[in-house]
């Protein structure tokens, strides 16, 4: 009987004017309309010599988080990879610096104001 690994997956995704990098067994849409769902974090282990701290503020960030809800429109991609990998946070460059704007995903009616 084969043995199933868990699944890890790779969100990223703009928070703030930042880029979120974070590794999760757990990715859904969620109960909640518009948004991503997304628990079960995966951080690297202590007891290396190397502490990166970007990793670290993540980690303090989210230590006492079950789950959380990402807007549909802040998620850039979602990956399902072998292994976690490095969990971080990104500066935009000055170039990238965009405000977005939240706009509705559903109109009722499916049409705009006439």
């Amino acid at each position: 009987m084969a043995v199933r690994k868990k699944r890890i997956y790779k969100v990223i995704f703009h928070n703030q004017g930042k880029l979120y990098e974070l590794h999760a067994t757990e990715v859904s849409q969620g109960g909640m309309f518009g948004f991503i769902e997304v628990g079960g974090f995966v951080f690297g282990e202590k007891g290396g010599l190397l502490i990166d701290p970007s990793e670290e503020r993540l980690k303090s960030e989210f230590e006492h988080v079950k789950t959380t809800f990402i807007p549909l429109h802040a998620v850039v991609r979602i990956d399902e990879v072998e292994k976690e990998g490095a969990n971080k946070i990104s500066s935009l460059s000055d170039d990238a610096k965009v405000a977005y704007l939240p706009s509705p995903i559903y109109t009722p009616g499916g049409r705009g104001k006439d």
